[in-house]
């Protein structure tokens, strides 16, 4: 046997090492402990042990979309990955509109906000530095994310900004039937987008050609798929990992909360932190791709990530806050509207070229340590 089929045979039995099932089983039994009121949830090893879980989770998560993007293919384990991490992040918001918490009726645009300059700014700024550090300069194809930008712009100018600017309802919402029409095209264009990157265009959202031969050890590891079995274990235990996330991150919540009023920092700091947890798993698994020289999985993940939270997630905050009739306020602030725009235009200029450097991934990560700022100190 070459040693190219041994790389194979090796990635194929380890496509599930034992942590990556044991992590999430711990989380899982944490959170039953605190469900049940076994143990109490505001006990300091208690936070101790949902911080350590988190962590591991996040990490477990990363491993099961990578063995199933291996498995599907791109686009699709990146399509995969965002949508899982986007229907947690739903249920979320969801769980928080219907408790009519302070502040419920704005944690959907606090949360899709901070997510997508999160993604945008944070995650594609870490894997162009990253990535340029090590391979100088990368190449995508510049059709798909042309397109991705350009489905991501509509639907961020539609969700968040055009909502300060209707007349029928004065402030920062839309009317009941302005929501539910914003609501329904946000989850037609995601539906068009998701079938042009699969079917009518796929090859617009796959790695270009490389210049450079790969190694044996990479041409295995693209080769070495999994099988049906594990890929379904994989699959279940994804779903698991990012279920614990979600949860451990509500969990650690209320400490958060006490941590950001005796730092004086405002409240809606918390849905920056909490996206941040949840996009973890897409952010290292990008991260990971940059590195490998695999920049159009990392902008797979990135812009898809970021078209999943506003076209999933108005929808579904739409037709709840007509059945809570609450009021649901979408429009950002001007300061937050400003960076907004900035991001988009930016965006446009570093993916408008189909090859990146270090210098574009520093404008980016500039603009995420100003949103920060903007968002600690408003």
């Amino acid at each position: 046997m070459n040693q190219a089929s041994i790389a194979a045979t090796e990635t194929h039995h380890a496509a599930i090492p034992a942590w990556t099932w044991v992590a999430p089983l711990l989380a899982s039994i944490l959170l039953a402990l605190k469900f049940l009121h076994v143990v109490p949830s505001d006990a300091a090893l208690v936070l101790v042990f949902a911080a350590v879980f988190l962590g591991a989770s996040v990490f477990s998560a990363v491993h099961h979309a990578e063995v199933l993007a291996l498995k599907l293919g791109e686009p699709f384990g990146s399509i995969l990955l965002a949508i899982a991490v986007t229907v947690i992040e739903v249920a979320l918001i969801v769980s928080i509109m219907a408790s009519g918490a302070e502040g419920s009726g704005s944690v959907a645009r606090d949360t899709v906000f901070a997510a997508v300059m999160i993604v945008l700014n944070g995650v594609v700024g870490l894997c162009l530095i990253v990535g340029g550090r090590r391979h100088f300069e990368q190449t995508f194809q510049l059709q798909g994310a042309s397109s991705a930008l350009a489905v991501l712009g509509t639907l961020a100018a539609l969700a968040l900004i055009l909502p300060n600017h209707t007349l029928t309802v004065l402030g920062p919402s839309y009317s009941p039937l302005q929501a539910m029409f914003v609501g329904l095209v946000s989850l037609m264009l995601w539906a068009v987008f998701v079938f042009v990157q699969t079917v009518k265009h796929r090859a617009y959202f796959l790695d270009a050609p490389a210049d450079d031969v790969e190694s044996d050890s990479t041409v295995a590891e693209h080769h070495a798929k999994p099988s049906d079995r594990e890929s379904l274990a994989c699959l279940g235990l994804l779903l698991v990992s990012l279920t614990a996330v979600v949860l451990l991150a509500k969990t650690l919540s209320p400490s958060l909360d006490r941590a950001i009023d005796l730092a004086g920092l405002p409240h809606t700091f918390v849905s920056v932190v909490i996206a941040a947890i949840v996009l973890l798993p897409e952010g290292i698994a990008a991260a990971k791709s940059a590195l490998k020289n695999q920049l159009q999985n990392s902008i797979n993940l990135a812009l898809g990530s970021a078209i999943a939270s506003i076209g999933l997630t108005i929808p579904a905050v739409a037709v709840v806050s007509l059945v809570l009739d609450q009021q649901l306020s979408l429009g950002i602030s001007a300061a937050n509207t400003t960076l907004l725009v900035l991001t988009l235009f930016v965006s446009t200029l570093t993916l408008g070229t189909g090859r990146t450097t270090v210098l574009q991934g520093a404008i980016h990560l500039v603009i995420f340590a100003v949103f920060l700022l903007v968002s600690a100190i408003p």
